[in-house]
């Protein structure tokens, strides 16, 4: 079996160099000006990057994109295939679905729930409630609604 370099470098879209240094649980790659606690499991295909936090016992799963500045607090889950938007915020024990989507400066509050599939809205708290649903959209993927 091959070895996985312990740090990865590679031009972006707007020709910068990139710069990741692989966790050592799961093997993600998280970005030196990151903060990912010893005890995460970042996935191998997952990113977490610039200014973004990783709390202990936080999960990030295989195809995630942990965006700049985000928070996902301790004992957090984020599915695999899931993009966490730039300054959202997972409180402790919040989940997210596989192949979720949330906006910039979402915050999923204290063991909330974030279906599989469903897309958050920048901007948008979602709640620990057993109220809060989904509407279906005109597309094949959800987008998050709160019940009347």
């Amino acid at each position: 079996m091959a070895r996985l370099a312990s740090r990865v470098e590679f031009e972006n879209d707007l020709g910068e160099t990139v710069k990741y240094v692989r966790h050592p649980r799961g093997l993600g790659l998280v970005s030196p000006r990151a903060v990912a606690h010893a005890t995460a499991d970042i996935a191998q295909t997952a990113y977490v990057e610039t200014g973004a936090r990783v709390g202990k016992d936080a999960r990030v799963g295989k195809g995630s994109w942990v965006d700049h500045d985000a928070v996902v607090e301790d004992g957090a889950v984020v599915g695999s295939n899931v993009h966490v938007g730039a300054w959202s915020h997972l409180e402790r024990g919040a989940r997210v679905g596989r192949g979720a989507r949330l906006g910039e400066r979402v915050v999923v509050e204290r063991g909330a729930r974030v279906p599989d599939d469903a897309i958050v809205e920048a901007g948008t708290v979602v709640p620990r409630s057993r109220h809060t649903v989904l509407r279906r959209d005109e597309g094949e993927r959800h987008h998050w609604g709160t019940a009347a």
